[in-house]
């Protein structure tokens, strides 16, 4: 019986003291909660005083932007010609909206300053159109422009009104904030306080710990046997988890080695795409110098037989060589490369031109509508490569109708958002759409127009490389391309050209590149510079040169170019873009330092490489050229470079 006694006590003992242990440990976690609650609400009252500042800094910033739009619009009416003051005030003004906005967000959860942000923001917008005439009468320039509008306004009440009700807003937001600091003031007071009882019933809670922790030695003793099995369980656990780790290096290596089976692929893939585009170009290049080849070979068996024989063959050669120029133009403009010769074009003005040559090119059976929009955006592309891309278009068109049916060109102002056609970037653009009624296309050749040397065409009609210079061309210009296209009902095209608002100056393409057939004048007895470093190509423009009565002196590289021009007396000096130890126009800068009024005329067939800013305002001429196109160029050139030439033919 005793020994039952003493173990009933000693389990009283130990029950006793783990429930004053509990008691202790709730009576902690309870003042805990107090304090985190305390810390919250003081948190919530700091969190409102910093919107309170955010609401109150904004409001400033609005007032500040107003007043800085007004006054720029002020002095955009005093002195008209400050165009940069009428777009700061515009600027300013969109600024102020978008403000506002962010104002009525930032007070959404407040109903009263709610209301008087949306009665701030209709102020705004009278404010807005009572200022707006002048502004615009200043921009146009109309009358005594904008000053008499603009003092009529500045004495409106809608001014005033719009300060008073910013006034509001911040006292009332003021308010809020004193509040907020009140309350943050108390909560933090209550914070300290029950920070201060949670000290002491921690050291409560600290004897009491000392207390079990006589308790817990019994408990020690029954654990010991329960680490045991826990260290059994450990092994087993390290032994699971190594085979684990086994597994996931296996999985590892096959992820490394799937990426690389990928990376294969795509190698592949690429390999596949470069063989198609090269095979393609073979295949076209081969049978044009077969047509040149052949053609050469048949004249120079008949040198000695009649003439029109020569002729018809040499002729069949020249064919082939043009259409070989024609095919690397087109490969150029799909690898953006070709170089363009941008300057501000109308559109209208430039679809409504072509009608004539739209007719001519589509023939008598295919009727041609132009829908014209009025007040087109300006573009700032390179018309001839424009006109091209709408007759390649056009010509798409016909032979989709079998040269029977209606083609309708139109143009449209359109403003578009980022990525809605294509991958083209939000802004506004001019639309140049051409509409076909013929088979359309299906889904499966609509997904690869744009492919290179991909058409559906009969063979010999077509290279498949019109589409995707058309691609090119727009990407190249800043714009995108979009197909709309149903079988059976017909197809649109659409090209995206955005909108300028500038007037660069322009590299001019010479006439004789766009085709032109009238005779240009000539300058008999010139003196020519000619810079070029193939041997082959300046051996026969020198040729070429002397049979146009010009006086041709060449060498092949600019350390040349520059001994000759210090030492002799030049009318023009003709030098090639891309050249090794010193560019054509790195050359050309040499020169001018040395006599700024001589004639250039650069000769190239690649600028993609080259420094476009170099060649403004001189002539160029792409490579390969006739010499009726070489006579062309050195004419212009001269007519238009040099002085003197100008004044002895005039």
């Amino acid at each position: 019986m005793y020994v039952g006694g003493e173990e009933d006590r000693f389990d009283w003992r130990r029950v006793g003291a783990a429930a004053g242990g509990l008691f202790a440990t709730l009576i902690l976690l309870g003042m805990v909660l107090l304090v985190a609650v305390s810390n919250k609400a003081r948190d919530m009252a700091l969190q409102q005083e910093r919107h309170a500042y955010d609401v109150t800094l904004l409001v400033r910033t609005v007032d500040a932007t107003l007043s800085r739009a007004e006054a720029a619009l002020g002095r955009f009416v005093l002195d008209e010609e400050l165009k940069t003051s009428g777009r700061y005030y515009g600027d300013q003004w969109t600024r102020a909206g978008y403000q506002i906005q962010q104002l009525e967000q930032a007070v959404r959860r407040n109903p009263g300053q709610l209301r008087r942000v949306a009665e701030l923001e209709q102020l705004y917008l009278d404010r807005g159109e009572e200022i707006a005439p002048a502004a615009r009468a200043a921009l146009a320039k109309a009358g005594q422009g904008g000053a008499p509008l603009f003092y009529a306004a500045s004495r409106s009440q809608t001014g005033p009104d719009l300060r008073e009700k910013l006034v509001e807003i911040a006292d009332a937001e003021r308010r809020v904030l004193r509040r907020s600091m009140l309350r943050t003031q108390f909560f933090s007071a209550e914070a300290d306080r029950l920070t201060d009882y949670l000290s002491w019933l921690g050291v409560v809670v600290g004897l009491a710990a000392i207390t079990l922790s006589f308790v817990s030695i019994q408990a020690l003793r029954q654990n010991s046997a329960s680490r045991r099995e826990a260290e059994t369980l450990e092994r087993a656990v390290a032994l699971r988890t190594q085979e684990l780790s086994a597994a996931n290096a296996a999985l590892k290596a096959e992820a490394e080695e799937r990426e690389a089976a990928e990376a294969q692929l795509r190698q592949v893939q690429k390999m596949e795409a470069v063989g198609q585009l090269t095979g393609g170009i073979a295949h076209d290049f081969n049978n044009m110098l077969a047509v040149v080849v052949g053609g050469i070979d048949l004249a120079m068996r008949r040198l000695n037989g009649p003439r029109r024989e020569v002729t018809t063959h040499l002729n069949n050669a020249m064919e082939g060589a043009t259409r070989a120029a024609a095919l690397t133009r087109r490969l150029l403009s799909f690898a953006r490369s070709e170089p363009l010769l941008p300057i501000r074009t109308d559109p209208r003005e430039l679809v409504s031109g072509m009608s004539e040559l739209l007719d001519r090119t589509l023939g008598e059976r295919v009727r041609v509508d132009v829908r014209l929009a009025g007040g087109a955006w300006p573009i700032f592309v390179d018309p001839h490569q424009l006109e091209n891309a709408i007759v390649n278009l056009a010509v798409n068109a016909r032979d989709a109708m079998d040269g029977e049916g209606r083609v309708e060109i139109t143009t449209a102002n359109v403003t578009l958002a980022a990525n809605e056609v294509g991958d083209v970037r939000a802004g506004d653009y001019v639309r140049i759409s051409v509409r076909d009624t013929g088979t359309g296309m299906t889904p499966e050749v609509l997904e690869r127009a744009f492919e290179p040397f991909f058409t559906t065409k009969e063979v010999g009609k077509g290279t498949g490389l019109g589409l995707s210079q058309i691609f090119g061309f727009a990407h190249q210009s800043g714009g995108e391309v979009g197909i709309e296209s149903e079988v059976g009902v017909g197809t649109t095209v659409s090209i995206y050209l955005p909108r300028t608002q500038v007037e660069p100056a322009e590299i001019r393409m010479h006439p004789a590149m766009q085709r032109r057939t009238e005779t240009e004048p000539t300058v008999p007895g010139a003196r020519i510079l000619l810079v070029e470093d193939d041997p082959r190509v300046r051996a026969a423009t020198v040729g070429a040169l002397e049979d146009l009565d010009y006086r041709p002196v060449a060498c092949s590289s600019g350390a040349e170019a520059i001994a000759l021009f210090d030492s002799q007396d030049f009318d023009l000096v003709i030098s090639d873009v891309i050249m090794p130890e010193m560019a054509g126009p790195e050359l050309v800068r040499e020169l001018k330092a040395r006599r700024p009024h001589t004639a250039i005329l650069f000769v190239t067939g690649y600028v993609g490489e080259g420094d476009s800013g170099d060649m403004v305002g001189h002539e160029l001429l792409r490579k390969p050229f006739t010499v009726s196109g070489l006579a062309a160029a050195v004419a212009t050139a001269l007519h238009r470079d040099s002085p003197e030439v100008s004044r002895a033919v005039g």
